[in-house]
């Protein structure tokens, strides 16, 4: 079993990319790899329950860890009672430490 860390900068309203991303993590996931979704910047705007990807976003929660750092939503005046279902904030130390782990495999996009 591989581990994965996707990291997503980008908005999927801006960038029909991110779609790709999140079904590149579904895939993983579905081979039962670990896979942990790293929404960093403009990647979070997606993860408000309200948003319109909103529903997808808590959809790949369901397969995958969805992290959201935590200084990107505050910058973008995101509360965590606003968060999808399944979408954990978290620093951006935590990202670090997925990024070092030995073994671990990173996609930045």
């Amino acid at each position: 079993m591989a581990n994965y860390v996707l990291v997503e900068t980008r908005d999927p309203f801006d960038s029909s990319d991110v779609e790709d991303l999140y079904a590149l993590a579904e895939g993983l996931a579905e081979q039962a790899d670990e896979v942990t979704v790293f929404l960093v910047q403009n990647g979070v705007l997606p993860v408000r329950k309200a948003s319109a990807a909103g529903k997808r976003v808590a959809a790949l929660a369901k397969r995958t860890s969805v992290l959201a750092d935590e200084f990107s939503l505050r910058e973008r005046g995101i509360r965590n009672e606003e968060l999808a279902k399944g979408v954990t904030p978290a620093s951006i130390d935590t990202l670090v430490d997925l990024v070092v782990e030995d073994g671990r495999k990173v996609i930045w996009h």
